[in-house]
C-alpha cells in the first residue's frame, strides 16, 4: 500500500510543469461521466459536483459496464488524469470508481443517503469555480487504505492554483469524516458576519492585535452523500486487488435476505395451516369447507 502511495506522489508530481516564468502549475484534471441507467437523483448530483470542479471534463455516458479500461483511453483524448465515473445498476444502486489514470490505482464505492443541493433548500452558497479546503478527518491517517483514498481525493476535489475556469477566491470547505467504516462527505459555505457587541473589552483587545470585527461560521451548501469503499485496484480500472472490504454486503443481497424472510414466514403460516386441518381431521372434527346446497330430500329438512 506504501508503494501505491509513492506512484501516485509520482505521477502527480510529473503534472507539475516549470514554464519560462518559473511559476509551477499543477495540471490535475478531472473526467466526470456516467453509465446507462442513472436516475434523475444521480444526474443531478453529477451536475452539482461539476459544478464545484472548474477543472473538471464532463463527457457523455459510457455505455459498457464491463469494459472499464477502455476509460483510460477517453481521459488520455481529453487530457484528463482523473476520472470520476458513476455507474448505475437496476436504476436503484449507484456505485463510484474512483482512478489515477493512467497507473492507477482505483478505488469503488458504494455511494448511499444521496442528497442533492435542489433537494436540500440551505442557505448557503459559494462562488461558481472557487478553489475549496478540503478538510479530512485525523482517521485517514491511521489506515494504510485510506490514506490512498485521501490522495485521490486531494487529486480529484483539490482544484489546483491557476486550473482552468477557476477563481482566486477560497469560499467553501469540503469534508471528508470516517466514521462506521463509511465517509461521509459534506461541503460548507465559509461565512463572514460581524460580531455582536456583547462584550466590548475582547472587541477592543482583537482590534489590538490587528484583527477584525468578524465571526466566521460554516454554512452548509451540499450535495451530501456517505461513500462505502469496497475494493482498491492497483492499476487503473484493473490489476490485482490491494484492498477488499470484507463487512460490505451488496444491495442486492440485502434485497435477496428480506425476499427470503418473507417467503419464509409465508411458508410458515401455510404449514401450521395444513397441520392445523390434519389433526382436526384426526380428530373427526369438520374442517371448514366449501359449502354445499341442501337437497330438499335431507332427512333434517324432512323432520324438521
Amino acid at each position: 500500500m506504501a508503494a501505491v502511495y509513492k506512484s501516485i506522489s509520482k505521477s502527480s508530481a510529473t503534472k507539475v510543469d516549470a514554464p519560462s516564468n518559473g511559476i509551477k502549475r499543477n495540471k490535475q484534471r478531472v473526467l466526470i461521466l456516467s453509465s446507462r441507467g442513472v436516475t434523475y437523483r444521480h444526474r443531478h448530483l453529477l451536475n452539482d459536483i461539476a459544478s464545484m470542479l472548474p477543472h473538471s471534463r464532463k463527457d457523455a455516458k459510457f455505455d459498457s459496464k464491463t469494459k472499464l479500461y477502455e476509460l483510460n483511453e477517453l481521459a488520455e483524448l481529453y487530457n484528463c488524469n482523473n476520472v470520476l465515473f458513476f455507474e448505475a445498476r437496476k436504476g436503484k444502486d449507484l456505485y463510484v470508481w474512483l482512478s489515477k489514470v493512467p497507473n492507477g490505482p482505483t478505488v469503488k464505492f458504494h455511494l448511499q443517503n444521496l442528497h442533492t443541493m435542489e433537494e436540500l433548500h440551505f442557505t448557503g452558497n459559494c462562488l461558481k469555480g472557487s478553489r475549496p479546503i478540503l478538510s479530512f478527518d485525523a482517521a485517514f491517517e491511521k489506515q494504510p487504505h485510506l490514506r490512498v483514498i485521501k490522495e485521490l481525493f486531494l487529486h480529484t476535489f483539490g482544484v489546483p492554483e491557476g486550473a482552468r475556469k477557476s477563481k482566486p477566491f477560497i469560499d467553501h470547505v469540503m469534508g471528508f469524516s470516517f466514521a462506521d467504516g463509511k465517509i461521509w462527505v459534506r461541503n460548507y459555505q465559509i461565512s463572514e458576519v460581524e460580531a455582536s457587541k456583547g462584550d466590548e473589552e475582547e472587541d477592543k483587545s482583537h482590534k489590538s492585535r490587528g484583527g477584525k470585527d468578524t465571526d466566521v461560521n460554516l454554512v452548509e451548501i451540499g450535495p451530501r452523500f456517505v461513500l462505502t469503499p469496497i475494493v482498491i485496484q492497483e492499476g487503473s480500472f484493473g490489476g490485482p486487488i490491494i484492498y477488499e472490504n470484507k463487512e460490505f454486503v451488496s444491495p442486492n443481497q440485502v434485497r435477496s435476505d428480506i425476499r427470503k424472510g418473507k417467503a419464509s414466514r409465508h411458508n410458515a403460516r401455510a404449514e401450521q395451516t395444513v397441520g392445523r386441518l390434519s389433526r382436526k381431521s384426526d380428530l373427526g372434527l369438520r374442517t371448514k369447507g366449501p359449502r354445499v346446497a341442501k337437497s330438499e330430500l335431507d332427512t333434517k329438512m324432512l323432520f324438521a
